[in-house]
């Protein structure tokens, strides 16, 4: 093996198998004028055959994504276009993941929006918004696409940033690959399908959603919120308190409606340990979930080989109950529209 060989073989992860010449004619000219970017060069070579149905594969998509062409044309990005027009300007683009993308974004946020809005419906509408981009967002499917394996195979160039679009990073090129793959199993089978691969690779995934549920004004919400369901106004009760004389005392409260208890928090202080009880009552109805074996999808109406465009006998369905939206509490003035003040309740001993 030469120089060149060496080199290339040993700086650069780039199977040399399935490649007509290597090494490639422009390494081994030795005029002034050549110049030759090993990086380039290997930055412009196709994944071989063997790697793009070995991740079919290993994803188990092997059944759907018969071809290596369906492959490459899923984990390649429409910035590599621009690479391979200025070094191969009359040869025809590469197929890209541009449309799959799209595509797979809307189906992956469709079922990630149906599946959190049954599971939970009482979520407010900016956490459930949270809780979909946390579950299917660019960083979300990047990691994944780094689980399945898909690094070596993504075919992209990093784009600096423009007055009209920001800058393109790894990450998000990474991102757009479950995206299209998710487009070509809905594409290649049917929703169904395409609604399985997704909630395989990503809504069997553990969110912390009681961390996205801020509140400004626990106490505040909270009575806004007994009041919509025309219950009696909360009361703050102290159930258990130890070392109020010392240096670390603990009290525990609870919060009432009638007969009907809330929430409880402790705290090293009555104002602390009323705030944090607030929060439990609304983390108790916000958090609400609809049980595994209740809860049915809208999209599960079809069957696993049902066509979305010929009428065909439903399956059966059975709607789940739709959540009470949040109440509003606090609008900044920007709306126009003061909720009237309401008394804020006194910790009974």
């Amino acid at each position: 093996m030469g120089h060149v060989s060496r080199r290339l073989s040993s700086s650069l992860a780039v199977s040399t198998a399935h490649l007509k010449h290597f090494p490639p004619r422009e390494a081994t000219l030795r005029t002034k004028k050549a110049t030759f970017d090993p990086e380039t060069w290997a930055a412009l070579q196709p994944p071989p055959p063997s790697a793009l149905m070995a991740f079919a594969n290993r994803i188990g998509l092997g059944a759907v994504l018969t071809t290596p062409t369906a492959v490459q044309r899923a984990c390649t990005h429409k910035s590599f276009l621009d690479l391979h027009a200025r070094y191969y300007p009359l040869s025809p683009p590469p197929p890209n993941n541009a449309n799959l993308a799209v595509l797979g974004n809307a189906l992956m946020g469709l079922f990630a929006s149906e599946h959190l809005h049954a599971t939970y419906p009482h979520l407010p509408t900016r956490v459930l918004k949270a809780a979909v981009s946390a579950h299917v967002g660019p960083l979300t499917c990047a990691s994944v696409a780094q689980e399945m394996g898909a690094v070596p195979l993504l075919r992209w160039h990093r784009q600096p940033a423009t007055p009209t679009s920001p800058a393109l990073l790894h990450s998000d090129a990474l991102a757009s690959i479950p995206r299209a793959l998710a487009a070509l199993v809905y594409q290649e089978r049917c929703l169904a399908s395409a609604r399985k691969f997704v909630h395989s690779f990503f809504l069997n995934r553990r969110v912390d959603v009681r961390a996205m549920l801020k509140f400004r004004d626990p106490k505040r919400a909270l009575m806004e919120t007994v009041a919509k369901f025309q219950r009696e106004p909360p009361k703050s009760r102290l159930l258990k308190e130890t070392g109020r004389f010392s240096n670390s005392p603990i009290f525990v409260v609870g919060i009432y409606t009638g007969a009907d208890k809330l929430g409880e928090g402790f705290g090293s202080s009555l104002k602390m340990a009323e705030y944090r009880a607030a929060e439990d009552a609304l983390h108790r109805l916000y958090l609400t979930r609809t049980p595994p074996h209740v809860l049915k999808l809208p999209s599960s109406t079809f069957g696993e080989h049902a066509d979305i465009y010929k009428l065909t006998d439903a399956a059966p369905y059975s709607p789940g109950e739709l959540g009470e939206s949040e109440a509003l509490y606090a609008s900044s003035g920007r709306s126009g529209v003061l909720a009237p003040r309401r008394r804020v309740p006194e910790v009974e001993s």
